[in-house]
């Protein structure tokens, strides 16, 4: 897979399908560059707004089961310091509040991984931890149904956290959220490329009313083979018993077939490439740009784990969707999903991170669990406990040092810019025990060494570079880069 694939496919079916559209329609720069919308002399409308030194602290995914911001070793504190010493604290919250001794509903998350619950206080613990904004959008906000996304909503906004990402139907579940700030106003836009179709918030349609659920990005995955094999694959599904493999009825394309669910394309090289739906890329553009024009910065965030939890690389979509969202108003793209670190870009004056990997990552420590999880890794629950599913569930999904090794993304912000993003290397703790194991602590010179080093390896091209000063990594922009 290339790093920088031309999604020009993509743009075309977008220009195709939103020509008709009027003032809100998409359009194209010359050049091929990024989609956007509205007019060329709207721009100063989406300008970053904000004094010189404003600053926003960014982590990935944060996953507990506790409250935990009162920890008192040192080094935890120091990197809830730099959270509560920003302008904005971000994060994605990964998981349920509520509490199970009195929730009504039931499990509802995949059958093959872990159903996610915080105890009532943990919004309260995310709030003194130095979180001000978080994103709600991702695979896990509903596994314990409607009633459970909409329990942990309430809580965050009792917390006083401001959230963007699920809502009553598609329409809230995109919409910009707000935060008042002496420094101006910061709006959040958060979506999920990552999510179970029954999670997708829908609008409504005539006398069916929308469903809520999760700000979704629906993309479809084509797996990239040569001619010969896709000649290869043909006979493999016209060996199939009719109707078997899928595929039979559709108008036949000699480049692309879909077999068993999967979607095959003729490449130039083997991997993977992926498409966005048009509705609702156009849809989640109108919202950024909504979102600025209401707003002063605009942070957009998305939870996607593609191509994989494996892959030190975004998928191929990614690029192009920060690209597009910035030139639509975004102030920052944040990523977070594969609970590992990814890339780091600067477009047009504005950092985008393509995953910040976990601030606090405690999945072992999930309870209760679920029938079907013992199921899926061939477990019995009358003789294996909790917490020892929750360990088997982590040594076999996340094995490597990297799901434990992250950053704390500070970016200050002059003349509407990102001037300089300070990185802080986190160490999760690896190789600590079972209750300990998940949670940040500032990393010592040699494990910050290794973290800055592979950032600044996964960054490289894009262009971005990364030096290294005790201990912490500082990429300064000029202006006009």
């Amino acid at each position: 897979m290339r790093l920088h694939r031309c999604s020009t496919f993509r743009r075309v079916v977008v220009a195709a399908a939103f020509s008709t559209l009027g003032p809100i329609a998409l359009s194209l720069q010359a050049g091929g560059q990024s989609a956007i919308l509205g007019k060329p002399s709207d721009q100063k409308e989406l300008a970053c707004n904000v004094p010189d030194g404003f600053s926003v602290a960014a982590v990935g995914d944060v996953l507990t089961p506790q409250p935990f911001s009162m920890i008192a070793d040192p080094q935890f504190q120091h990197s809830a310091d730099i959270l509560r010493n920003a302008d904005i604290g971000f994060g994605n919250f990964e998981g349920n509040i509520i509490d199970i001794r009195y929730f009504k509903g039931y499990p509802a998350g995949s059958l093959d991984d872990v159903d996610i619950t915080g105890t009532p206080d943990l919004a309260k613990s995310l709030k003194s931890m130095g979180f001000k904004m978080m994103s709600h959008a991702n695979n896990h906000s509903t596994d314990w149904g409607i009633e459970g996304m909409f329990l942990t909503d309430r809580a965050l906004d009792e917390a006083g956290i401001v959230h963007a990402g699920t809502g009553e139907n598609r329409a809230a579940a995109r919409a910009a959220r707000y935060l008042n700030t002496p420094k101006g106003r910061v709006g959040l836009v958060s979506l999920a490329s990552t999510v179970g179709p029954n999670s997708m918030a829908l609008a409504p349609v005539g006398e069916a009313p929308g469903r809520p659920g999760v700000d979704a990005l629906r993309t479809t995955r084509y797996v990239l083979v040569t001619a010969e094999m896709m000649r290869d694959l043909r006979k493999i599904r016209d060996a199939q018993p009719k109707g078997s493999s899928g595929s039979f009825g559709e108008k036949e394309n000699p480049n692309e077939l879909t077999m068993f669910g999967t979607h095959y394309r003729v490449g130039e090289h083997t991997g993977l490439t992926f498409e966005m739906n048009t509705v609702d890329l156009h849809e989640i553009l109108t919202a950024i740009r909504q979102g600025k024009l209401n707003s002063d910065f605009v942070i957009v965030t998305i939870h996607a784990h593609d191509p994989g939890n494996w892959s030190e690389l975004p998928a191929d979509f990614l690029p192009a969707l920060a690209h597009d969202a910035i030139d639509a108003g975004a102030d920052m793209f944040i990523g977070h999903g594969p609970h590992r670190l990814r890339g780091i870009e600067i477009y047009k004056g504005k950092p985008i991170f393509y995953s910040l990997g976990n601030l606090i990552y405690q999945d072992q420590l999930q309870q209760p669990m679920t029938e079907s999880l013992y199921e899926d890794l061939k477990l019995d629950p009358r003789q294996t406990t909790d917490a020892d599913l929750g360990m088997e569930f982590v040594e076999h999904d996340f094995p490597d040092v990297v799901y434990y090794q992250s950053v704390i993304a500070v970016s200050e912000f002059r003349q509407g810019q990102v001037s300089e993003i300070k990185l802080y290397p986190l160490d999760l703790g690896f190789t600590s025990r079972f209750a300990d194991k998940g949670v940040p602590r500032l990393a010592s010179p040699e494990v910050a060494r290794t973290i800055l080093e592979r950032l600044q390896r996964l960054s490289h091209p894009y262009g971005t570079t990364i030096s290294i000063e005790q201990n912490i990594g500082v990429v300064r922009i000029s202006n006009g880069s």
